[in-house]
């Protein structure tokens, strides 16, 4: 029995239940189909929350249950995905990804950065945060970006003896800084930030997205760093064996022909990127067809066949899945209800107030709901429409909650990138006391972060 009654099953009944208290209770002002929307999406998250089975597995069963108890269309429920350019965007920034790793280009500068410049425990925690900024514009997701940053630290910890507890500390360094440093960038997180301007029914390019979000991210990143290095000390003095690097380094070799080609492409692409402004050309566009141009011969010669199996079908059905709560929020009027029901009937005009509330809101709806991209669907939308009275801009909503939201967390599930870093398997091994022990301070940053931002959009016209 007590095999039977593990944290997975208990979820999962949990789940089930939540989900029908909240279609059978007698909820006011929403219709059957928002009800059972909201059922769908609480059941979803409850189980994302306990991890019952794999993200992807839970997010399949929330799109066919839409679609079977005939909350949305087929239509209505993959509008948000499948039809515009963030899926793509999606694939072809894996691609772009497993083309620098794989060419051993983004290992390459690692070493050549920590070589130069790292000599301590601080000097090691700061170029995690200044490496993961440097390969945001190289490599256009935060996962793969981790992934590599991780397997150099670990050669580092290797060469300065580092005990395990030391190099769990290391990995959570690596996966806390992908959280700010992968919102600098339009194409710095492709699962995310596409998403959180699409939310605001507005568009940017990559160089107005820049101006935006750049600044504030780079503080969150700052404070984040020395909120970090205060709270978490190796247990003994670092020394880094240089030689040890050095040899990995030389093991390397001369720069090849298809590192070469990468860089060309990598030019080509932050090239499309930045000029999107003036071709008016989807970034997510740009960046499938440059991912897909290093498969051709004489040209590219850089992606094979086997490229295809670093684009993790797993991934893009959990996007899917979370792009739609928002998306089918908005069709039923589930959005709508929640924004009534929970946000205070009267907002205040001063925007920095706006910011502060607006902020307790995400992060309460976050606590409970886990997913970013789940929280982003639901949030964003009910936001802009209590605060459409008012005469603020959709986009800068949509940008404040979207920081608050992905640098928030407390436990690992509050944010994926925590979650996939906790993994022994993917390099990081921290635990959940960990994540809280850094995630729980780390609360007050958000409304730093909130008026930042504010101060910030109003320096640059969007606000």
């Amino acid at each position: 029995m007590k095999k039977v009654l593990n944290k997975q099953s208990i979820g999962f009944l949990i789940g089930i239940a939540v989900g029908l208290i909240v279609y059978l209770a007698p909820l006011s002002g929403i219709n059957e189909k928002a009800q059972m929307d909201l059922a769908l999406s609480l059941m979803t998250v409850v189980w994302w929350a306990f991890q019952i089975a794999q993200p992807a597995y839970i997010g399949g069963i929330y799109l066919m249950l839409l679609i079977l108890t005939n909350v949305a269309t087929p239509t209505q429920v993959f509008a948000g995905s499948w039809t515009k350019s963030i899926m793509w965007l999606v694939m072809g920034a894996y691609l772009i990804a497993g083309a620098v790793r794989e060419s051993g280009l983004g290992e390459r500068i690692a070493y050549a950065f920590i070589i130069k410049f790292v000599r301590s425990w601080t000097g090691i925690i700061v170029s995690i945060f200044a490496l993961t900024f440097i390969l945001a514009l190289l490599i256009p997701h935060p996962w793969p970006r981790a992934f590599l940053i991780m397997s150099v630290m670990d050669v580092v910890a290797t060469s300065a003896k580092m005990p395990q507890q030391d190099r769990a500390k290391l990995g959570l360094a690596v996966f806390a800084a992908s959280c700010p440093l992968s919102g600098a960038f339009l194409t710095g997180d492709t699962s995310l930030n596409p998403l959180a301007i699409a939310d605001s029914g507005k568009s940017v390019n990559f160089v107005q997205y820049f101006i935006y979000m750049g600044v504030p991210m780079i503080i969150a990143a700052i404070i984040t760093m020395l909120l970090f290095l205060f709270l978490f000390k190796p247990t003994k003095k670092v020394t880094i064996d240089l030689d040890v690097l050095k040899a990995k380094q030389a093991d390397q070799g001369a720069m090849t022909h298809k590192e070469i080609r990468v860089i060309v492409w990598l030019v080509i692409a932050i090239g499309l990127w930045l000029t999107s402004g003036i071709t008016g050309i989807d970034v997510g566009w740009l960046t499938l067809i440059v991912a897909l141009l290093m498969s051709l011969p004489v040209i590219g010669e850089v992606l094979t066949a086997k490229s295809w199996s670093g684009v993790p079908v797993n991934v893009l059905v959990f996007l899917t899945s979370a792009i739609a709560i928002g998306q089918v929020g908005d069709f039923t009027g589930m959005n709508k209800w929640i924004a009534q029901t929970i946000l205070p009937s009267a907002l205040p005009h001063n925007l920095y107030l706006l910011a502060l509330v607006i902020t307790v809101f995400a992060m309460i709806i976050h606590m409970f709901m886990g997913s970013v991209i789940a929280v982003m669907g639901i949030t964003i939308p009910a936001i802009i429409a209590a605060t459409s009275s008012l005469g603020v801009n959709p986009l800068a909503i949509s940008l404040i909650v979207f920081s608050v939201v992905n640098l928030h967390y407390i436990l690992p599930f509050h944010n994926l990138a925590i979650l996939v870093g906790s993994d022994p398997e993917t390099g990081g091994g921290y635990t959940q006391k960990d994540v809280m022990k850094l995630g729980i301070p780390l609360t007050a940053v958000m409304f730093i972060v909130a008026l930042v931002e504010v101060f910030w959009f109003q320096l640059t016209g969007l606000l």
